[in-house]
């Protein structure tokens, strides 16, 4: 042989327990990540299983097994954690039924004594669960398009090795085996393994990384209460020009504080989120909207119109209006009054068109509250 196999086993198992502690590390700090968990809990098991096969120096049938049933039932759970991972679901039951259709035909195939077939089967059958665990890369590319594909070439290149250990062992006809097997595919096997594990694990960890720090980053444009993005996300270039068309919504919920004071800030933060759900449910997936602090808030439209942006405007201040909040002191009528300004031909800055739409959402109070008034360009210019 090329390569002494017994070393190559050891160098898997060794990359596998480093990879195994470094996924367990790095759940510890994010439990919420439960699929860092089921991986290093199905790589443990291929550790175990490693050690068993390592630890009996003859060739034993019943052994043999109780290393193939470790080994399944360690990619089954690599393959259940990949679902996690790129799905983002948990799904016991293909993740039982993949695994049950690989353990099974194997334990039959040791029972009844042909242990070259049950070997044979229990490799395809870790063919099976590495070639879905590509598939889940494979659909979840968009995500991060090299990273994802990579990984899904390495299980494609994982599992063909597995699937040669079990048909190299078919076509020479080794129904039966008297000892373990040694041939090229099982080099081949043992190689892939190593540079397949190590090499997805790796890219995973990064693939996590990067959601991590656009979580964060996410989190830290959000407005918690609402889900809206908040002041820093919406203004974050005040001076930059504003596109042709473009409109800025911005609203005050009338009398909020008195809100607050008599029913209180749970009933006050239940309104505010309320008013969050009116505002998505009026615009487009293009537009943005966010929560500027307390009770005020903006929606900037693109491509809009002084009379689209207008009916927008009075669909959320009529909306609010016709929404009832019951609560043990009593209902809750709230309004809201907005200001509105609306680029035209005139070049104008973000900075301008907010003055220009509190402005208007100043007069919009004067007038009365719970009303809708537009900003005239040219009056303000």
């Amino acid at each position: 042989m090329l390569l002494d196999q017994h070393s190559l086993f050891i160098a898997i198992g060794v990359s596998c327990t480093a990879l195994a502690f470094t996924l367990l590390a790095t759940w510890i700090v994010a439990r919420s990540e439960t699929y860092l968990l089921t991986w290093s809990t199905g790589l443990t098991l291929t550790v175990l299983a490693l050690l068993f096969y390592l630890g009996i120096e003859r060739y034993d049938a019943n052994y043999q097994l109780v290393t193939f049933t470790l080994l399944i039932l360690g990619f089954g759970l690599i393959y259940r954690g990949t679902i996690q991972f790129c799905a983002h679901r948990s799904s016991w039951t293909v993740t039982i039924a993949a695994t049950a259709l690989g353990l099974v035909p194997t334990v039959i195939a040791f029972a009844t004594g042909y242990t070259g077939i049950g070997t044979a089967l229990a490799n395809f059958a870790i063919a099976l669960l590495t070639t879905l665990a590509a598939h889940q890369y494979w659909e979840s590319r968009s995500e991060a398009p090299l990273l994802m594909v990579t990984n899904a070439l390495l299980y494609l290149m994982t599992a063909a090795s597995f699937a040669a250990c079990g048909y190299v062992l078919l076509a020479n006809g080794q129904y039966v085996l008297t000892e373990r097997p040694s041939n090229w595919a099982e080099e081949f096997n043992s190689l892939m393994v190593i540079v397949g594990l190590t090499g997805i694990g790796a890219l995973s960890l990064t693939i996590n990384q990067i959601r991590t720090t656009n979580r964060h980053k996410s989190e830290a444009l959000t407005d918690p209460l609402t889900g809206l993005l908040n002041r820093r996300a919406l203004f974050d270039d005040t001076a930059r020009a504003v596109p042709q068309n473009t409109a800025i919504l911005l609203m005050d919920l009338d009398h909020f504080k008195t809100i607050n004071d008599r029913f209180g800030h749970a009933a006050g933060d239940r309104v505010l989120r309320v008013f969050a759900e009116v505002i998505f449910s009026n615009i487009r997936a293009q537009d943005v909207a966010a929560r500027l602090g307390g009770e005020e808030f903006c929606i900037m439209l693109s491509s809009s119109s002084p009379k689209a942006a207008s009916a927008v405007a009075e669909r959320v201040r009529s909306t609010l209006e016709g929404l009832t909040f019951q609560t043990p002191e009593g209902i809750i009528r709230a309004t809201v009054s907005i200001g509105v300004a609306i680029r035209s031909t005139e070049p104008e800055t973000l900075q301008a068109m907010l003055n220009r739409a509190d402005a208007a959402l100043y007069r919009a109070k004067a007038d009365g509250r719970n009303r809708v008034h537009i900003s005239d360009f040219h009056l303000a210019a």
